[in-house]
């Protein structure tokens, strides 16, 4: 019997990835839903989870916590577009911007806005743990708080190193946590899991 496997050059065909353009045209011309609740990760889209009642309850309290110790250092936005690169644009469930972010009209937040990336995982915790943290990280993202609704647990991923988080960190009793790269600003997350 011959072995004729090595024989044989075999051309894999390639994924065609679009870009953030090409992504914002399918929007505009119909081929996106307005309604759909898509990301673009590496120029794919990915469908995003239905969101349920815990999750949609932690966003909000999270983005209240958020704003209060924000003040004017900053801005928190929710469900916000994300511009990593020519064929990335996750929206992660929270993000705190840098003063002065610019909004959508001008091409929106890119990777050097961001001061804090915020997932907040049920149904979705390989695709946040496995795909998005690595993602962030890989396009500069200075931190991520993965919130694991499941087990109630934050997982802080810090220390950006050759685009990797070198400090990761998980608890199931969040206190003071301070908000990086602004000035005494801290939200105490133990009120995020202690009312659910």
């Amino acid at each position: 019997m011959n072995d004729t496997s090595s024989s044989h050059s075999e051309e894999r065909p390639h994924r065609h990835r679009i870009s953030v353009e090409d992504y914002h045209r399918m929007s505009e011309v119909g081929l996106l839903a307005a309604d759909a609740r898509v990301e673009l990760i590496e120029g794919a889209i990915f469908d995003l989870a239905p969101s349920g009642e815990p999750h949609r309850t932690t966003v909000q309290r999270l983005e209240a916590l958020l704003e209060r110790a924000v003040g004017a250092q900053g801005t928190v936005v929710r469900h916000a577009a994300i511009r990593l690169g020519p064929d990335s644009e996750p929206e992660p469930d929270l993000a705190v911007l840098r003063a002065g972010a610019p909004g959508d009209r001008n091409g929106g937040p890119r990777a050097a806005d961001a001061l804090l990336v915020i997932e907040v995982s049920d149904t979705t915790w390989h695709y946040d743990h496995d795909t998005k943290v690595p993602f962030y990280a890989r396009h500069g993202i200075p931190e991520v708080w993965l919130f694991d609704l499941t087990s109630a647990t934050v997982h802080f991923f810090r220390e950006l190193a050759g685009g990797h988080y070198t400090d990761e960190t998980a608890t199931e009793n969040p206190g003071l946590t301070f908000l990086p790269g602004l000035t005494d600003a801290a939200v105490d997350l133990s009120a995020v899991f202690s009312s659910r």
